[in-house]
């Protein structure tokens, strides 16, 4: 009788033990989660949009479809497109590169890719201006031959391409580096090409972690404002951010139309990254991974 009370008293320890957690419970966690994001993000956001009330719907319109704002729009999400883009392809080559290749200086590069995380962004704009300008140390070979990469949508484009590519190469690196390379010595095997084994069997493997480095780039480029304003020109109509737009508009005292402007700019960078999202959660549905 005494044996089958240890006994079943034994497993109900273990279940008890596995059951403890080293932090609080649901309940606690939750509170203190959801009271973070509500002084840090949530109450922010709502106040934004809540000053942006005070203008008349004619007010609020003039003030987010101006002529000189509408085109900061079209220069801030199509530079912040392109230069997602072009990070898209070369981070992936620089994560490939740090992770399947050996050289001299490797550890040098791999720090250097985190460089724009730890250099101010005013520092970055100046550096790149010192060197793109007319007088610079490259631009001043270039403007002969009719390239001007500094003041002017170039360099609002090159500024977005430094500040995004670390996030596109340190969110494929890891993927890349757990990926198993016994199904490409497969395909290698089944007589398939490095194209094909690319193609079929390492792309569908980090195309989410691509998706998810592209998203952060984007989002990071839209907001931009230290590194791009030195670079830029910041002339209107051709080469002027939004963040300058709302900037200028509090300088103004204008701050119903500063928080106007920059409920658009919310709305239209929130709507984007849920598509994103939602084609992330689709490759991976699709690829069979969990969500």
């Amino acid at each position: 009788m005494t044996t089958l009370t240890l006994g079943t008293a034994q497993p109900d320890a273990q279940r008890r033990r596995k059951g403890r957690r080293v932090l609080p419970g649901f309940g606690l966690t939750l509170g203190y989660t959801l009271f973070y994001l509500s002084i840090i993000v949530l109450i922010p956001l709502l106040a934004l949009v809540l000053k942006s009330f005070s203008l008349t719907w004619p007010q609020f319109w003039e003030a987010v479809a101006a002529p000189r704002v509408l085109a900061s729009y079209r220069l801030t999400f199509g530079a912040s497109f392109i230069a997602a883009c072009v990070n898209l392809v070369f981070g992936l080559l620089i994560a490939w590169v740090l992770v399947r290749y050996q050289f001299p200086g490797k550890k040098i590069v791999d720090a250097l890719v985190d460089l724009p995380f730890a250099l101010p962004t005013a520092v970055a704009g100046i550096s790149l201006t010192a060197l793109l300008a007319g007088n610079g140390w490259i631009g001043q070979y270039l403007e002969p031959l009719g390239i001007q990469l500094a003041f002017n949508p170039n360099g609002v484009v090159i500024a977005l391409i430094f500040i995004g590519l670390p996030f596109v190469v340190r969110t494929v690196q890891p993927v890349l580096e757990d990926t198993e390379k016994e199904l490409e010595e497969a395909a290698t095997s089944l007589g398939a090409t490095r194209w094909q084994i690319f193609r079929h069997v390492i792309f569908p493997a980090i195309l989410p972690a691509l998706l998810t480095g592209f998203a952060m780039a984007f989002a990071r480029a839209i907001g931009e404002y230290g590194s791009v304003i030195f670079i830029a020109g910041n002339m209107p109509m051709v080469s002027e951010i939004t963040p300058l737009i709302i900037i200028g508009k509090l300088e103004q005292y204008d701050y119903a139309g500063a928080t106007a402007v920059a409920v658009v700019m919310l709305v239209i960078s929130f709507a984007m990254l849920l598509v994103i999202n939602a084609l992330q959660a689709w490759q991976r549905k699709r690829a069979g991974m969990p969500a």
